[in-house]
């Protein structure tokens, strides 16, 4: 059911509750427009909601092929002395 026939459904179930004067003892046209019009506001809720799912899927978006020759991985082993990062401590200048 697309959002129009969920639409027509509303219309149609409110002409029949509102409009329809019923004077029949089987059936109450009142209870059965109001039935028609919820049937077509689901409609049009269900027709919104498969219209507008979220895809959710798996497949990378990137080749792992092409992102591994982009890739920047660090050296294992920079150097095999220690880097003295400890700040020189300011010299007093000498007077003269």
């Amino acid at each position: 059911m697309r959002i129009g026939a969920g639409i027509a459904l509303v219309v149609i179930g409110a002409v029949l509750a509102f409009a329809v004067r019923d004077t029949s003892d089987t059936f109450n046209l009142t209870a059965l427009g109001i039935i028609i019009m919820l049937g077509g506001a689901a409609g049009i809720w269900l027709s919104y909601r498969l219209a507008n799912q979220r895809r959710i899927t798996d497949k990378p978006v990137i080749d792992p092929e092409v992102e591994r020759q982009y890739r920047t991985d660090p050296p294992e082993r920079v150097s095999d002395e220690p880097i003295d990062v400890t700040p020189r401590t300011a010299r007093p200048r000498p007077r003269r």
